[in-house]
């Protein structure tokens, strides 16, 4: 094993396993070692804020949040601007335009939301760093694979060859005998 390992790697890097970074000397080990290790952190071993920051960002995100926010903004300018004023008989809604208590409200909202979007935009980032070292350790396992393939390729290619020379070189034997016999069965009957 261990010697396979030392000619995989210096047909990969060209250096010996020594000599390789701790990061190369990972993937090597889990490329020998044909691991299906998944590098996605499992969500029960999320705390409680990232869990909520990422069910947060996926609702704020969603058509059903922006339907909602609109029927809410909708509903919020109705009542101040048409409701309340027609049943209180000439008198404002508790907020009315330029509904300053609503652009306090969606001003408090934002505020709010942007860093825990931003928390679960962080935690993605991270999976996508670790879906890239995946990628890449899966990447170089192909070409190591695609290398190791070629070598046997090559191994194949010498031995037919050799096979191919050995052959010729019977033929050229019983050629010579049959060229030899030839000439003396001539030379006798001469």
């Amino acid at each position: 094993m261990k010697e396979n390992r030392e000619h995989a790697i210096r047909n990969i890097f060209q250096k010996s396993y020594d000599t390789l970074s701790k990061f190369e000397r990972a993937a090597v080990e889990k490329i020998l070692r044909r691991s299906k290790h998944r590098m996605e952190i499992d969500p029960k071993e999320l705390t409680f804020g990232q869990r909520l920051a990422d069910r947060v960002a996926s609702f704020g995100g969603s058509w059903t949040f922006i339907l909602l926010f609109v029927g809410f903004l909708l509903g919020w300018v109705a009542l101040n601007s048409i409701m309340l004023p027609m049943m209180l008989a000439d008198k404002e809604g508790f907020d009315p335009y330029p509904y300053i208590l609503l652009n306090l409200f969606l001003s408090m909202l934002a505020a709010v939301q942007a860093p825990i979007i931003m928390m679960s935009q962080n935690r993605q980032s991270e999976n996508d760093r670790r879906a890239a070292q995946e990628d890449f350790e899966i990447n170089l396992k192909a070409e190591m694979e695609i290398l190791s393939l070629h070598e046997k390729l090559d191994e194949l290619r010498v031995e037919q060859w050799e096979h191919l020379l050995k052959i010729q070189q019977d033929q050229i034997e019983i050629l010579t005998k049959m060229f030899e016999r030839h000439i003396r069965e001539d030379h006798g009957h001469a």
